[in-house]
Protein backbone atom coordinates (compact mmCIF):
# COMPACT_ATOMS: atom_id res chain seq x y z
CA UNK A 1 0.00 0.00 0.00
CA UNK A 2 1.21 3.87 -0.68
CA UNK A 3 0.86 6.09 1.97
CA UNK A 4 -1.28 9.29 1.71
CA UNK A 5 0.20 12.38 2.41
CA UNK A 6 -0.90 14.01 5.16
CA UNK A 7 -2.27 17.09 2.76
CA UNK A 8 -4.94 14.86 1.07
CA UNK A 9 -6.53 14.59 4.81
CA UNK A 10 -7.10 18.09 4.48
CA UNK A 11 -10.72 19.33 4.67
CA UNK A 12 -11.43 21.51 1.32
CA UNK A 13 -12.20 25.11 1.83
CA UNK A 14 -15.88 24.36 -0.28
CA UNK A 15 -16.65 21.86 2.32
CA UNK A 16 -18.24 19.25 -0.29
CA UNK A 17 -15.44 16.87 0.08
CA UNK A 18 -13.20 15.14 -1.81
CA UNK A 19 -16.04 12.60 -3.62
CA UNK A 20 -19.23 11.37 -2.19
CA UNK A 21 -19.50 8.00 -0.65
CA UNK A 22 -23.34 6.17 -0.75
CA UNK A 23 -24.40 9.80 -1.16
CA UNK A 24 -22.65 11.32 2.13
CA UNK A 25 -19.60 13.90 1.23
CA UNK A 26 -16.23 12.48 2.02
CA UNK A 27 -13.67 14.59 3.92
CA UNK A 28 -11.08 12.99 4.46
CA UNK A 29 -9.03 10.22 2.27
CA UNK A 30 -8.74 6.37 3.69
CA UNK A 31 -4.97 5.99 5.03
CA UNK A 32 -4.91 3.05 3.01
CA UNK A 33 -6.39 4.32 -0.39
CA UNK A 34 -4.31 2.56 -3.29
CA UNK A 35 -3.93 4.57 -6.68
CA UNK A 36 -2.51 2.36 -9.62
CA UNK A 37 0.22 4.48 -11.45
CA UNK A 38 -1.47 4.24 -14.50
CA UNK A 39 -4.67 4.85 -13.45
CA UNK A 40 -4.65 8.25 -14.52
CA UNK A 41 -3.09 7.72 -17.95
CA UNK A 42 -4.84 9.75 -20.90
CA UNK A 43 -4.61 9.38 -24.64
CA UNK A 44 -4.58 12.38 -26.35
CA UNK A 45 -4.49 11.21 -30.03
CA UNK A 46 -5.20 8.28 -31.63
CA UNK A 47 -3.21 6.78 -34.58
CA UNK A 48 -4.05 4.30 -36.82
CA UNK A 49 -0.63 2.70 -37.50
CA UNK A 50 3.13 4.02 -38.25
CA UNK A 51 2.02 6.13 -41.56
CA UNK A 52 -0.36 7.82 -39.44
CA UNK A 53 1.64 8.74 -36.70
CA UNK A 54 4.72 9.78 -38.70
CA UNK A 55 2.13 11.74 -41.63
CA UNK A 56 0.53 13.72 -37.94
CA UNK A 57 4.88 15.06 -36.80
CA UNK A 58 5.65 16.15 -39.87
CA UNK A 59 2.05 18.28 -40.24
CA UNK A 60 2.21 19.27 -36.90
CA UNK A 61 5.34 20.66 -37.24
CA UNK A 62 5.22 22.08 -40.98
CA UNK A 63 8.00 19.87 -42.66
CA UNK A 64 8.39 19.69 -45.99
CA UNK A 65 7.26 16.46 -46.74
CA UNK A 66 10.02 16.04 -49.45
CA UNK A 67 12.69 17.33 -47.26
CA UNK A 68 11.92 15.17 -43.69
CA UNK A 69 14.51 15.87 -40.62
CA UNK A 70 15.03 12.35 -40.44
CA UNK A 71 16.78 13.28 -36.71
CA UNK A 72 14.04 15.09 -34.91
CA UNK A 73 11.53 12.90 -36.71
CA UNK A 74 12.85 9.96 -35.93
CA UNK A 75 13.44 10.82 -32.12
CA UNK A 76 9.80 11.86 -31.46
CA UNK A 77 8.68 8.76 -33.37
CA UNK A 78 10.76 6.23 -31.11
CA UNK A 79 9.56 8.60 -27.64
CA UNK A 80 6.24 7.89 -28.92
CA UNK A 81 6.67 3.92 -29.40
CA UNK A 82 8.75 3.88 -26.20
CA UNK A 83 5.25 4.70 -24.52
CA UNK A 84 2.94 2.25 -26.13
CA UNK A 85 5.23 -0.31 -25.48
CA UNK A 86 4.61 -0.14 -21.46
CA UNK A 87 0.77 -0.65 -22.50
CA UNK A 88 0.81 -2.98 -25.40
CA UNK A 89 3.59 -4.34 -26.64
CA UNK A 90 1.63 -6.30 -29.45
CA UNK A 91 1.11 -2.76 -31.10
CA UNK A 92 4.07 -1.59 -30.73
CA UNK A 93 5.83 -4.20 -32.76
CA UNK A 94 4.04 -2.88 -35.86
CA UNK A 95 5.08 0.53 -35.29
CA UNK A 96 9.28 -0.83 -34.08
CA UNK A 97 8.85 -2.23 -37.89
CA UNK A 98 8.62 1.33 -38.66
CA UNK A 99 10.98 2.56 -36.61
CA UNK A 100 13.66 0.30 -37.75
CA UNK A 101 13.32 1.62 -41.21
CA UNK A 102 13.33 5.63 -40.02
CA UNK A 103 16.47 4.38 -38.34
CA UNK A 104 18.03 2.66 -41.25
CA UNK A 105 17.18 5.52 -43.38
CA UNK A 106 18.92 7.87 -40.77
CA UNK A 107 22.05 5.61 -40.86
CA UNK A 108 22.11 5.91 -44.79
CA UNK A 109 21.74 9.47 -44.83
CA UNK A 110 24.82 9.69 -42.60
CA UNK A 111 27.16 7.56 -44.97
CA UNK A 112 29.05 9.37 -47.55
CA UNK A 113 28.11 8.89 -50.98
CA UNK A 114 30.80 6.80 -53.19
CA UNK A 115 31.48 9.01 -56.28
CA UNK A 116 31.49 5.65 -57.83
CA UNK A 117 28.15 5.05 -56.69
CA UNK A 118 26.83 8.76 -57.39
CA UNK A 119 24.83 8.63 -60.62
CA UNK A 120 22.92 5.49 -59.25
CA UNK A 121 22.63 6.94 -55.23
CA UNK A 122 19.03 8.09 -54.80
CA UNK A 123 17.63 9.89 -51.91
CA UNK A 124 17.46 7.24 -48.76
CA UNK A 125 14.34 8.92 -48.49
CA UNK A 126 12.42 8.64 -51.48
CA UNK A 127 10.43 5.89 -50.81
CA UNK A 128 9.14 6.76 -47.62
CA UNK A 129 7.92 10.15 -48.92
CA UNK A 130 6.30 7.76 -51.82
CA UNK A 131 4.09 6.13 -49.40
CA UNK A 132 3.23 9.26 -46.72
CA UNK A 133 1.80 10.92 -49.96
CA UNK A 134 0.06 7.69 -50.71
CA UNK A 135 -0.97 7.37 -47.24
CA UNK A 136 -2.40 11.18 -47.26
CA UNK A 137 -4.19 11.36 -50.35
CA UNK A 138 -6.63 7.68 -49.39
CA UNK A 139 -6.51 9.78 -46.04
CA UNK A 140 -7.98 13.31 -47.54
CA UNK A 141 -10.38 10.56 -49.85
CA UNK A 142 -11.68 9.09 -46.93
CA UNK A 143 -12.66 12.20 -45.08
CA UNK A 144 -14.24 13.47 -48.21
CA UNK A 145 -16.53 9.92 -48.51
CA UNK A 146 -17.16 10.42 -44.82
CA UNK A 147 -18.89 13.94 -45.27
CA UNK A 148 -21.56 12.27 -47.95
CA UNK A 149 -24.52 12.23 -46.03
CA UNK A 150 -24.89 8.66 -45.61
CA UNK A 151 -28.19 6.57 -45.16
CA UNK A 152 -28.98 5.46 -41.63
CA UNK A 153 -26.55 8.09 -39.98
CA UNK A 154 -27.25 11.37 -41.25
CA UNK A 155 -31.05 10.98 -42.81
CA UNK A 156 -33.73 8.34 -43.36
CA UNK A 157 -35.58 7.48 -46.20
CA UNK A 158 -38.85 7.65 -45.49
CA UNK A 159 -41.39 4.33 -45.99
CA UNK A 160 -45.00 4.79 -46.85
CA UNK A 161 -47.31 1.29 -47.34
CA UNK A 162 -48.94 1.59 -50.18
CA UNK A 163 -51.66 -0.85 -51.04
CA UNK A 164 -51.44 -2.74 -54.55
CA UNK A 165 -54.55 -3.79 -55.49
CA UNK A 166 -57.38 -1.76 -53.89
CA UNK A 167 -61.00 -3.00 -54.39
CA UNK A 168 -63.73 -0.84 -53.50
CA UNK A 169 -65.98 -2.39 -51.02
CA UNK A 170 -69.38 -0.76 -50.99
CA UNK A 171 -71.41 -1.70 -47.99
CA UNK A 172 -73.58 -4.17 -47.68
CA UNK A 173 -77.79 -3.50 -48.52
CA UNK A 174 -80.17 -3.74 -45.17
CA UNK A 175 -83.09 -5.97 -45.73
CA UNK A 176 -85.57 -2.82 -44.74
CA UNK A 177 -84.10 -0.44 -47.12
CA UNK A 178 -84.55 -3.15 -50.02
CA UNK A 179 -88.44 -3.59 -48.60
CA UNK A 180 -88.46 0.69 -48.14
CA UNK A 181 -87.49 0.62 -51.75
CA UNK A 182 -89.84 -2.12 -52.90
CA UNK A 183 -92.71 -0.50 -51.15
CA UNK A 184 -92.11 3.09 -53.43
CA UNK A 185 -92.29 1.64 -56.51
CA UNK A 186 -95.18 -0.13 -55.51
CA UNK A 187 -96.43 2.86 -54.44
CA UNK A 188 -96.12 4.34 -57.52
CA UNK A 189 -96.93 2.02 -59.66
CA UNK A 190 -100.73 2.33 -57.95
CA UNK A 191 -100.92 5.89 -59.00
CA UNK A 192 -100.78 5.18 -62.70
CA UNK A 193 -102.30 1.74 -62.72
CA UNK A 194 -105.30 1.11 -64.76
CA UNK A 195 -107.65 -1.85 -63.93
CA UNK A 196 -107.49 -4.04 -66.70
CA UNK A 197 -108.39 -8.11 -66.37
CA UNK A 198 -105.56 -9.93 -68.46
CA UNK A 199 -103.76 -13.44 -68.75
CA UNK A 200 -100.33 -13.05 -69.51
CA UNK A 201 -97.46 -15.86 -68.42
CA UNK A 202 -94.48 -14.61 -67.41
CA UNK A 203 -91.15 -16.05 -67.12
CA UNK A 204 -88.63 -15.15 -64.21
CA UNK A 205 -86.18 -17.04 -66.09
CA UNK A 206 -86.66 -14.03 -69.33
CA UNK A 207 -87.01 -11.03 -66.88
CA UNK A 208 -83.37 -12.43 -65.53
CA UNK A 209 -81.80 -12.09 -68.78
CA UNK A 210 -83.32 -9.03 -69.15
CA UNK A 211 -82.22 -7.78 -66.12
CA UNK A 212 -78.35 -8.88 -67.25
CA UNK A 213 -78.64 -7.42 -70.48
CA UNK A 214 -79.40 -4.21 -69.12
CA UNK A 215 -76.57 -4.31 -66.59
CA UNK A 216 -74.25 -5.34 -69.48
CA UNK A 217 -74.37 -2.03 -70.74
CA UNK A 218 -74.29 0.12 -67.84
CA UNK A 219 -72.06 -0.05 -65.22
CA UNK A 220 -74.53 1.18 -62.28
CA UNK A 221 -78.28 1.13 -62.51
CA UNK A 222 -80.32 2.60 -59.73
CA UNK A 223 -82.97 0.32 -58.74
CA UNK A 224 -86.07 2.07 -59.72
CA UNK A 225 -84.80 1.93 -63.06
CA UNK A 226 -85.00 -1.50 -63.53
CA UNK A 227 -89.19 -1.73 -63.48
CA UNK A 228 -91.58 -0.24 -65.56
CA UNK A 229 -94.72 0.70 -63.75
CA UNK A 230 -96.81 1.21 -66.63
CA UNK A 231 -96.83 -2.53 -67.34
CA UNK A 232 -98.82 -3.39 -64.11
CA UNK A 233 -98.40 -4.73 -60.79
CA UNK A 234 -98.06 -8.19 -61.86
CA UNK A 235 -95.09 -7.54 -64.12
CA UNK A 236 -93.02 -5.80 -61.84
CA UNK A 237 -93.49 -8.55 -58.72
CA UNK A 238 -92.22 -11.58 -61.98
CA UNK A 239 -89.12 -8.61 -62.36
CA UNK A 240 -88.44 -8.34 -58.89
CA UNK A 241 -88.42 -11.98 -58.11
CA UNK A 242 -85.77 -12.33 -61.04
CA UNK A 243 -83.69 -9.63 -59.31
CA UNK A 244 -83.74 -11.57 -56.18
CA UNK A 245 -83.03 -14.58 -57.92
CA UNK A 246 -79.93 -12.82 -59.83
CA UNK A 247 -78.88 -11.97 -56.57
CA UNK A 248 -79.21 -15.06 -55.11
CA UNK A 249 -76.66 -16.47 -57.47
CA UNK A 250 -74.56 -13.77 -57.10
CA UNK A 251 -74.58 -12.92 -60.19
CA UNK A 252 -75.61 -9.21 -59.31
CA UNK A 253 -74.75 -6.75 -56.52
CA UNK A 254 -76.95 -3.93 -54.65
CA UNK A 255 -75.01 -1.46 -53.36
CA UNK A 256 -75.73 1.29 -52.04
CA UNK A 257 -73.16 4.23 -51.02
CA UNK A 258 -74.69 5.70 -47.22
CA UNK A 259 -77.70 4.87 -44.95
CA UNK A 260 -81.02 6.35 -46.77
CA UNK A 261 -79.18 7.15 -50.10
CA UNK A 262 -80.45 5.41 -53.58
CA UNK A 263 -79.66 1.83 -53.98
CA UNK A 264 -77.81 0.66 -56.81
CA UNK A 265 -77.68 -2.80 -58.87
CA UNK A 266 -74.32 -4.14 -60.89
CA UNK A 267 -72.93 -7.01 -62.14
CA UNK A 268 -71.64 -8.67 -59.94
CA UNK A 269 -67.21 -8.52 -59.87
CA UNK A 270 -65.59 -11.37 -61.27
CA UNK A 271 -61.65 -11.55 -60.69
CA UNK A 272 -60.88 -13.68 -63.56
Amino acid sequence: MRAVSPALALVPEDGNGYARLYGEPLFKLPNDLYIPPDALEVFLDAFEGPLDLLLYLIRKQNFNILDIPMAQVTRQYLAYVDQIRLSNLELAAEYLLMAAMLIEIKSRMLLPVRKADNDDAGDPRAELVRRLLEYEQMKLAAYQIDAVPQVGRDYFRPQIYIEQALVTRWPDVAVIDLQAAWADVIKRTRLTEHHKISREELSVREHMSAILRRLQSQRFVEFTELFEPSRGIPVLVVNFVALLELAKESLIEITQAEPFAPIYVRLAYSPG
